[in-house]
């Protein structure tokens, strides 16, 4: 009787690392077929996308409705060093924030970091009542709105130019940006639940190897343990450069 092979049989799985901003560095598992002629495994692992929840990547539950994408950059050994590719909200936590009697405000900016990575990032935030108000709804009016879209696009831009990806990373996780747009825009209209709700990594610089690692910060995982040399053994490096010589 003919038998196929099984095809899991010439893979091998790989273990994918995040960046050192975040709590959880091991992020998961992914499998690639073994190096085999000018096929390398190494390449085929390159540029791919994961999305892991921030949950997860913080051992924060409070943080479940933000996706992070990371990308892998490069491997080492079995591990897959991978960096920061976008940032996404569920769709149950926006469809949550959207309510009747008040006015939903979005502004959308490209910008550059420190260390030229192109990122367009997208702000949502919504108007809220204000203290002791009588009235049920809290629309704000469209030159209003004008105003609040205007102080999103600088505070993002100031925010994101000011700083390289690994910083701005460690900006989305606690909503600074967020936070900063709601209290600029108070004098204009009260806001609530202003969110950076998306962030796309348009354009990347070149791959850095020493950048990478810096991202990762004291890589040090299975790179194997130093062993001392004997004192009376002579490295076979040496021998071999005098007999050059």
């Amino acid at each position: 009787m003919w038998c196929s092979v099984d095809p899991f049989s010439k893979k091998d799985w790989y273990d994918v690392k995040a960046p050192s901003t975040f709590n959880t560095r091991t992020v998961g598992k992914t499998l690639v077929t073994r190096t085999q002629g000018t096929k390398i495994a190494s390449e085929g692992l390159k540029h791919r996308v994961f999305e892991v929840s921030l949950a997860d990547l913080q051992n924060d539950e409070d943080q479940a409705y933000r996706k992070i994408k990371l990308r892998a950059e490069d491997v080492q050994g079995r591990n897959v060093l991978t960096n920061f590719w976008g940032m996404d909200f569920t769709t149950d936590k926006l469809r949550s924030l959207v309510r009747k009697w008040q006015t939903l405000i979005e502004a959308h900016v490209d910008v550059k970091t420190t260390d030229n990575y192109g990122l367009r990032m997208f702000c949502i935030g919504f108007t809220k009542r204000r203290p002791n108000q009588v009235k049920r709804t809290c629309y704000a009016q469209t030159s209003q709105i004008r105003q609040i879209r205007r102080k999103m696009r600088e505070i993002m831009v100031r925010e994101a130019a000011s700083c390289d990806l690994k910083e701005l990373v460690a900006k989305f996780i606690p909503e600074v940006i967020g936070k900063e747009i709601e209290k600029a825009t108070s004098s204009i209209y009260p806001l609530q639940n202003v969110f950076i709700r998306k962030v796309k990594i348009l354009k990347a610089p070149k791959f850095d190897l020493g950048k990478l690692m810096e991202v990762h910060g004291d890589y040090s995982e299975d790179v194997g343990v130093k062993v001392d040399r004997p004192v009376d053994e002579v490295p076979a490096e040496v021998e071999t450069e005098l007999v050059g010589a």
